[in-house]
């Protein structure tokens, strides 16, 4: 018997159809992600497993039990499943430890000693034993959300709802989050995942759900949806590159302009702090390397600086093609600071002449 299945699954808003018909099965143990692009119905197909949104048609069943059914027990069938939101929804009126504690000793019936004993044992999982008296608005986000899937395993479910965990967090915060949720898979618990870290569902996903057009519009294996993804949709959202251009036309260029578009850049896309920081530095010191070197004499200039991050392995890239002296930056690191600051920060280095301009590439 499969851990949720569903069957025909329907949801509109008034003319706006989004979910046209989903059948889905989780087994035990399963873990599914499900990745697509903002609107396409992913958030309302997960608050629809527990009804949190009222599907039109279709039936949910949960570990055997259908809990869109006329006159079912909607609260207890839902006690099997734990949902977390991309905001945390603790009570700031309570203390950790409180928060731990209210649903099992209120609906559960623990009591509250034995609540208190099974909350330091999560809160320990999770790194944060030293919380448990602590207030919400002290803590951080990434901190936040950890208490908020232990008190989400405090019901013990059968199964865990992820809707895009760490999409409220600042990005130093990410990683935290994700490395519980990488330890909870490990548990053989049962997950559904609504992300758009492709690494991440790479990583941690038996299989994944790719949304569009109203439904699952392909499925497949980590490897398959990733690495050799069929469909046309599919292929455009795997292969998506984000891309900032800058052109440069004089010596005397807006220096604090092209900076500020990096930053902005890296910010919309929820680059790291410091990986903002290499980047911005790398392209600055690159720029100013080709301008002293390709064009020694000349104030007209015509170079052309590309940066551009991709979803799929998470890295980012610097090109620059630029006209004058043909002049290979990798070639002069003795004695050359700038130089010495690219092959430090890089992955991969790259350069070529080709019709007389100058092509260069800084993977990162």
């Amino acid at each position: 018997m499969s851990l949720i299945e569903v069957r025909g699954l329907k949801k509109s808003f008034g003319s706006l159809d989004v979910l046209k018909g989903i059948d889905l099965s989780l087994e035990q143990g399963e873990r599914v992600a499900i990745i697509g692009g903002s609107g396409c119905g992913k958030t309302v197909f997960l608050r629809s497993l527990c009804l949190l949104e009222k599907p039109d048609a279709g039936q949910v069943f949960i570990d055997g039990q259908e809990i869109t059914a006329k006159g079912a027990r909607v609260n207890e069938i839902r006690r099997s499943m734990g949902m977390l939101h991309q905001q945390f929804h603790l009570f700031s009126e309570m203390n950790v430890m409180d928060n731990l504690c209210l649903a099992p000793t209120h609906i559960l019936k623990i009591p509250r000693r034995e609540a208190e004993k099974k909350a330091m044992e999560l809160l320990g999982l999770v790194g944060l034993a030293n919380c448990a008296n602590a207030w919400p608005t002290v803590l951080s986000g990434g901190q936040q959300q950890r208490i908020a899937i232990c008190r989400c395993l405090m019901m013990e479910p059968k199964v865990l709802l992820f809707d895009e965990p760490t999409s409220a967090l600042d990005p130093t915060m990410v990683g935290e989050v994700l490395a519980v949720i990488r330890m909870l898979a490990k548990r053989n618990m049962g997950m559904i995942i609504v992300t758009h870290e492709m690494n991440f569902a790479r990583e941690v996903a038996d299989r994944v759900l790719f949304f569009a057009d109203g439904g699952i519009y392909e499925q497949g294996t980590p490897a398959e949806i990733f690495d050799a993804p069929k469909r046309e949709k599919t292929i455009s959202f795997i292969h998506k590159i984000k891309y900032f251009t800058y052109e440069i036309r004089e010596r005397q260029f807006d220096l604090m302009r092209m900076q500020g578009g990096i930053q902005s850049f890296g910010e919309k896309y929820g680059l790291a702090p410091s990986h903002i920081f290499r980047l911005r530095l790398c392209c600055e010191e690159l720029v100013y390397e080709l301008l002293a070197n390709c064009y020694p004499d000349r104030e007209d200039i015509d170079l052309n600086l590309s940066v551009s991050h991709a979803e799929l392995d998470d890295t980012t890239q610097i090109d620059i093609d630029c006209g004058g002296v043909r002049y290979n930056p990798f070639e002069q690191e003795e004695n050359n600071l700038g130089v010495m600051i690219l092959n430090k920060m890089s992955r991969k280095l790259e350069y070529h002449c080709t019709d007389n301009r100058n092509q260069i590439s800084i993977r990162l």
